[in-house]
């Protein structure tokens, strides 16, 4: 079998290691392996036999070619041997088909079978199955190592009763011999490797050799008497069993067709279809040899689908053609207590010695160093942190000395085993795991539809990619239920370890195509014309400036969408005609870091454009897609306060807090500070109302936030208070609280009161009457007949909160009958809400229903409005007000958000809502 530091697999079996990547960009590496020789000398120079046929031959002849074949037609019989090769073969088949198109899919580099399941499935499902293909090569050394002292022990063991029984056998001894086989192992790999890689061929002569003999013996030789004995179960005790070789016989033929599954005298335990079907298996376990020579082929695109289809057919022929000879011309006693037993009926017995040792020690070896050069790849991608950093060591010549340790050091717990048979379930379950992910590799790709997926090799579908994963998962739990759970449960764990803690990689994500193919296929089906007020969320475009000054903003609406979109809206004033290219595309990458810090589930969105106005207009325009768009626009406040600077109060933003994938210093730099730069956008109070009325005008929702700068974002089981006024407070009299846009007020509330953080808030709903309604001064508008119907609202609409009545001092009362002229009946009528959108917000009412002035109020009344609303709300974490809508001409913005500011003055965080939506329903 090839290995590093020679031409058969100097960066071959190695594969798995030579073109992986470095510091995360997968570049093809020209890595001179043997010293002193120039890197393009060795790189591409094996050819499909030498590079491809001989390791896949040789790994899957393995140990089962001559010292498990017996015992499985012994146990299992013909027909079921039949059976069990049959399935193992489908499912290595379709395999094969999913490895050679996956090979044939563009320019493969060296790192053989790792290389493709990683860069095809990236680097979670890569890592983490790539982890489990290393325990299962560290696995199946572990079962050649113990094939090994076996055979030798067969041999020269003193219960083989033969002249040269010079070994003692027993539990230790065994482990003992196991641990010299595998030391000697260790120093091939570590000095000499390369003068195995260069007797590979010779030992594929040796094993042909030997098969040859086998088949002439069955041919040439009679019938043979044979006497065999194993310990019996007390000490000094011996079972004798008398057994014959017979030639090819019809009776024994039709003794040994069907299965007979009886104690294996190895361990001691009766075997099953299961258990038989796992030692079979073994001999399948090789079929990704020739894959891993990727980096040393002349063309693997054909070196590997060619080689490795007629390695499989010709290891497929040989083991039909011993279960046939076998069979025929071997009593079932023999077959099922002398696993050695070709020894004893061949032309030479030493040839299958011979052929027994080169095959067990070459797929020890290949194993070996194929294990050390997965985990080698596996520190190099810097998948598992420090942990595994020292396997990525190498000597000068390129050697991964210290992988070679690790792995050498697994194995040999391995071994502590003692038998072959009791750890062959364990083997067969992680390469049963590692195949299917091979297949499922193959079908992501051909289901996520990628153009890029245009393999050469079109002998294969998602029918056989599907038929593959079903049949390797459904053998798993055939063989070995509890294993096979824990293997998936432990690739599971693995899965999350490297998604939560692994770096971006540039290798695609194969997640992402599939994302994005579902995603798109949702999308379509997301009808806006089937939207219902029952299943109506909040889709939030939030305006941000400088996030500097907006995470708990950001925090807070990611806690207010209720699943619903959140998208973070940004302009950048500019001319793209002035400009060499747009400055808005990098800047995403800053903004998806933000995101990631956060830790909130939104969208990013940016623009460019002369005005944020304009800009504005776009984000509410284009943001979305189909039946995901946005429905509410939230805007911070239109005041002149510096305010605080969050990056410069969470160790998060300031590094005292390790954080993954974020360059933080980059981050800092690309958001200035808030304090020592001039805001980006320099807003007048015409342009900041204007966008207001234009969102009002495209039918969204608009939320004004104010001091959430000062919101205390809690855990869960600290009490919160939520204040709700859904009346509009600057004209009280206008529309009552049950207008759209008070009810849009209680919603948003209501689903505030449902997130996870704020689920054990209590909100408040305040009921706002004037101190002479309390005396009965308005017939029919009693204060109790208000709340009764207020609670009675609320019932009908699910919203638990308790009603809290506020009277209007005689301060407010007075400045409301100033400024209004009076009562209903004395001199001014009461105006009724503006149909489907709340109330206009006072004044003159124009054309369309908007007002032609600010709402006519003096300064006193807004004090004393604000005055009420710190002594009512003093203790609440987040407040809820009416949002009167702006007034139409441009020239009263200014007044229009002097009253707002006077209004919510000192308040702590509130949030002024103006809505237009229906959004509560009281139907099923």
């Amino acid at each position: 079998m090839p290995h590093e530091n020679s031409p058969l697999l100097t960066c071959g079996l190695s594969g798995l290691i030579s073109g992986l990547v470095q510091d995360g960009q997968e570049e093809p590496l020209d890595v001179d392996c043997n010293q002193g020789n120039p890197a393009t000398s060795r790189a591409r120079s094996l050819n499909t036999f030498f590079g491809v046929i001989v390791p896949t031959v040789l790994s899957m002849f393995s140990i089962v070619l001559f010292l498990r074949t017996g015992f499985v037609i012994g146990h299992a019989g013909l027909f079921h041997s039949l059976i069990m090769m049959g399935v193992a073969y489908v499912i290595v088949s379709m395999t094969i088909l999913s490895i050679c198109a996956i090979s044939t899919n563009g320019a493969i580099q060296a790192g053989g079978a790792y290389f493709m399941i990683s860069r095809s499935l990236g680097p979670e499902f890569g890592g983490s199955i790539g982890l489990m293909f290393y325990l299962a090569n560290v696995c199946g050394c572990g079962v050649y190592v113990l094939g090994l002292v076996e055979a030798i022990l067969d041999s020269y063991g003193q219960e083989a009763g033969s002249s040269a029984a010079v070994l003692p056998g027993g539990y230790w001894f065994g482990v003992l011999y196991a641990s010299v086989v595998l030391f000697v192992c260790l120093l091939v790999c570590l000095v000499g490797s390369h003068l195995y890689t260069r007797a590979s061929f010779i030992i594929l002569l040796v094993v042909t050799v030997t098969l040859l003999s086998v088949i002439i013996s069955t041919l040439v030789l009679g019938p043979i008497p044979i006497s065999l004995s194993h310990p019996g179960d007390t000490p000094n005790s011996t079972h004798v069993y008398s057994t014959s070789y017979t030639g090819f016989n019809l009776s024994t033929l039709k003794n040994n067709l069907y299965p007979g599954y009886t104690l294996d005298y190895s361990t001691n335990t009766v075997m099953t279809f299961a258990s038989v079907f796992a030692v079979m298996f073994n001999g399948c376990t090789g079929i990704m040899a020739g894959a891993n020579m990727s980096g040393e082929l002349k063309n693997p695109s054909v070196s590997i689908p060619k080689g490795t289809v007629i390695a499989v057919a010709y290891t497929f022929i040989v083991y039909l053609l011993l279960f046939l000879l076998v069979s025929s011309t071997c009593d079932r006693v023999l077959l099922v207590q002398d696993y050695g037993f070709l020894r004893r009926v061949n032309v030479w017995p030493p040839f299958v010695t011979l052929g027994i040792y080169c095959s067990a020690l070459s797929a020890a070896m290949s194993t070996l160093i194929g294990a050390s050069r997965i985990l080698h790849a596996l520190a190099l991608d810097q998948l598992f942190g420090r942990f595994l950093a020292p396997a990525s060591i190498t000597t000068q010549g390129g050697n991964p000395w210290v992988a070679v340790l690790y792995t050498w050091a697994l194995v040999q717990c391995v071994v502590f085993a003692g038998q072959l048979n009791s750890i062959t379930s364990l083997v067969t379950v992680f390469y049963l795991l590692a195949y299917a992910a091979v297949d499922l590799a193959c079908l992501a790709l051909e289901w996520a539809s990628a153009p890029n997926f245009r393999p050469t090799f079109q002998f294969f579908s998602w029918h056989s990619c599907l038929l593959g994963i079903v049949g390797s998962v459904v053998m798993m739990f055939v063989i070995e239920p509890l294993f096979s759970s824990a293997s998936i449960a432990l690739l599971l764990l693995l899965l999350l370890f490297i998604h939560y803690r692994s770096a971006t990689s540039s290798w695609g994500y194969i997640s992402q195509a599939l994302i994005f193919h579902q995603v798109r296929k949702y999308l379509l089906m997301l009808d806006v014309r089937k939207e219902h007020v029952k299943f109506w969320r909040p889709q939030v475009l939030l305006m941000v400036s400088n996030p500097r000054s907006s995470c708990q903003l950001i925090s807070f609406v990611n806690q207010l969408k209720k699943g619903g979109l959140f998208v973070l809206g940004h302009v950048h004033l500019g001319d793209l005609d002035s400009m060499t290219s747009d400055p808005v595309q990098g800047q995403y990458q800053h903004w998806l870091s933000l995101v990631d810090l956060l830790e909130v589930k939104a969208f990013v969105d940016l623009t460019l454009s002369s005005s944020v106005r304009q800009g504005t207009q776009h984000l509410l325009r284009i943001t979305g897609l189909g039946g995901m768009k946005p429905n509410t626009l939230i805007l911070g406040f239109y005041d002149n306060c510096v305010p605080d600077d969050y990056f410069l109060q969470d160790p998060v933003f300031y590094g005292g807090v390790d954080v993954l994938n974020v360059d933080l210093p980059s981050l800092q730099a690309h958001f200035p500070p808030v304090r020592n730069h001039e805001s980006p956008w320099r807003l007048s109070p015409e342009e900041y109302v204007g966008i207001v009325r234009d969102a009002i005008k495209m039918g969204k929702n608009v939320c004004l936030a104010r001091y959430f700068h000062q919101l205390q974002l809690v855990g869960c089981g600290t009490t919160q208070l939520i204040d709700v006024w859904p009346l509009n407070l600057l004209r009280p009299e206008s529309g009552g609280f049950v207008d759209v846009c008070s009810l849009f007020l209680l919603q948003l509330a209501c689903v505030l009161n449902m997130a996870t953080t704020w689920k054990h808030a209590h909100m408040r709903i305040f009921l706002c009457v004037e101190a002479e309604s309390q005396h009965g001064a308005w017939p029919g508008a009693g204060w109790l007949q208000k709340e009764a119907e207020l609670r009675e609202l609320l019932q009908k609409l699910r919203i638990r909160a308790s009603i809290q009545v506020v009277t209007w001092d005689v301060g407010t009362t007075a400045s409301m009958e100033e400024e209004g002229g009076g009562r209903e009946g004395g001199g001014t009528s009461r105006r009724a809400a503006t149909p489907g959108g709340g109330d206009v917000g006072g004044g003159e009412e124009g054309e369309g229903g908007w007002a032609r002035t600010a709402p006519s109020v003096s300064e006193d009344f807004l004090l004393s409005v604000n005055a009420m609303l710190r002594e009512n709300s003093a203790q609440a974490d987040v407040r809820f007000l009416y949002l009167p809508r702006p007034p139409a001409p441009p020239d009263q913005s200014q007044t229009y958000l002097a009253q707002l500011e006077v209004v919510t003055h000192e308040l702590g965080p509130t949030l002024l809502v103006h809505g237009l939506t229906p959004v509560t329903c009281t139907e099923l």
